[in-house]
């Protein structure tokens, strides 16, 4: 082959004169003698370059001071990078040395293969690369790359190990940095008959432990393993209803205050509340006979739960004829607009039904509360909304008066620390696609990781350019 030979500002450059490019290879001491082309049982086609890997004499020399003897050398076969769509991998004689004097034994060392997998560094990191953005699947790296799923797996894991633990895998790195708040919650495990539980910085939304269960213990672990000085800077922490998380958390640190936010408040009113109070209205009407008043209200759940705020616009969308999906010409489906009446509906349920319309006060005066920034005034308000409950007699309301009267001080500590679950609520909603893209995670240990490295990665909006710098 032709080459032509260019030198300037201290930089030279072969620049061969024929189709083919000159690419660094990385192999170092391997020598390609010939290239044939093969079929994978994939169907791909594969580029199998054998060679011969460079032996130093220094390597031959044993502990002892003797010379070792080659006593085999087995051809070896080395997974490389792709080319394109296709695979390439390498061929060479792979030498094992013997010692004549003390009869030790060793493999010649090949440096570009990766430790623990006969493919190149190179291929490992390509393989690492590619894991490390998130959005491609074992299952696609592996095509992509030509590895196996297992192998694509156990990369993975040991990435994810190298980042977020220490002592060969067996203990979680602590956190990064100092957390002012902190978010716990449960989460569904496999086929929903276990739990597990994490712990989360709510500033920056990283998780910082996650363990099976969801009791007391889960909470004690994480103090343990951060460390009491390190809790001293915690403030306060957001929780569900779940009175474990916060009983553990005031056993352990007093000074740390459990919140609850407006969600999880509303969300048990909304389930436990208007919703059976809707059915029992249902069954009341339909036993004295009022079969249109009952009618009227199936297919009501969502409007009595929505906010008046909500219900207004969508009437204004309906208004302005908005498309909520699409339709197609090909697949001859019409645009579907957005229906109005939603208001006039909700305030004619309210006008028919005193109880329905007692709902709504203790809604919006339950909205009002939480944009309080007092502490004594939310507590008023929050104590308003008791009474009224206990006035209306309902059982339904009466567990709701209950529910807030447990959990008063966590309520209206919400006052000072503006804080809520929603990170948390939204890294529940990232486990589950997760868990469904990748179509389960038997290994909760790799599991758990990933999730730790998802709670890491940063949406970006634009995309870097890739041109190259002059």
């Amino acid at each position: 082959m032709d080459y032509i030979r260019t030198e300037a500002d201290g930089q030279l450059t072969l620049t061969q004169s024929t189709e083919f490019l000159i690419l660094p290879s990385c192999l170092y001491g391997f020598t390609n003698t010939e290239t044939t082309v093969k079929t994978a049982k994939s169907g791909r086609v594969v580029y199998c370059h054998k060679g011969t890997l460079d032996l130093p004499e220094e390597e031959r020399i044993c502990t002892c001071g003797r010379r070792m003897h080659i006593n085999t050398h087995l051809d070896i076969s080395i997974r490389h990078l792709c080319i394109g769509g296709n695979l390439s991998c390498l061929i060479f004689p792979h030498n094992q040395l013997r010692c004549p004097e003390c009869g030790a034994t060793k493999s010649q060392f090949i440096s570009f293969k990766a430790a623990g997998h006969l493919i190149t560094e190179q291929l490992h990191q390509y393989a690492c690369d590619l894991l490390s953005i998130g959005t491609y699947t074992n299952k696609q790296v592996a095509e992509i790359t030509g590895l196996g799923e297992n192998t694509v797996k156990e990369i993975d894991k040991k990435r994810l190990q190298d980042i977020y633990t220490t002592d060969g895998g067996s203990k979680l790195r602590k956190p990064e940095k100092q957390a002012r708040f902190l978010g716990v919650d449960e989460f569904k495990l496999h086929n929903g008959r276990r739990y597990a539980t994490h712990i989360i910085d709510l500033e920056s939304g990283h998780v910082l432990w996650i363990q099976n269960g969801k009791k007391k213990q889960v909470v004690y672990d994480f103090i343990d393993h951060v460390g009491m000085e390190w809790m001293s800077g915690v403030e306060a922490v957001a929780c569900d209803m779940n009175s474990d998380f916060q009983e553990a958390f005031e056993e352990k640190c007093e000074w740390i205050q459990p919140v609850f936010d407006y969600f999880h408040i509303v969300k048990n009113f909304n389930d436990k509340v208007v919703s059976e109070v809707r059915k029992d209205e249902q069954r009341r009407l339909l036993e004295e006979g009022n079969i249109d008043a009952a009618r009227a209200l199936k297919r009501t759940r969502y409007i009595l739960m929505s906010n008046r705020s909500t219900l207004q616009k969508k009437d204004e969308d309906a208004a302005n004829e908005r498309v909520v999906h699409k339709g197609s010409p090909l697949f001859k489906t019409e645009d579907i607009k957005r229906k109005s009446g939603y208001e006039a509906k909700y305030d004619a349920l309210l006008r028919e039904n005193k109880l329905l319309f007692t709902l709504d006060l203790i809604k919006e005066k339950l909205s009002a509360a939480y944009a309080l920034t007092n502490e004594i005034k939310m507590a008023d308000a929050i104590s308003d909304i008791m009474d009224i409950c206990e006035a209306t007699g309902n059982k339904h309301l009466l567990w709701f008066r209950k529910l807030l009267d447990d959990h008063f001080e966590g309520i209206i500590a919400h006052a000072t620390y503006r804080i809520s679950a929603g990170k948390i609520e939204g890294i529940n909603q990232k486990i589950k696609t997760l868990r469904r893209h990748g179509y389960g995670y038997p290994d909760d240990e790799y599991f758990f990781l990933k999730i730790m490295d998802m709670s890491r990665k940063q949406y970006v909006r634009n995309q870097p350019s890739h041109r190259i710098c002059d």
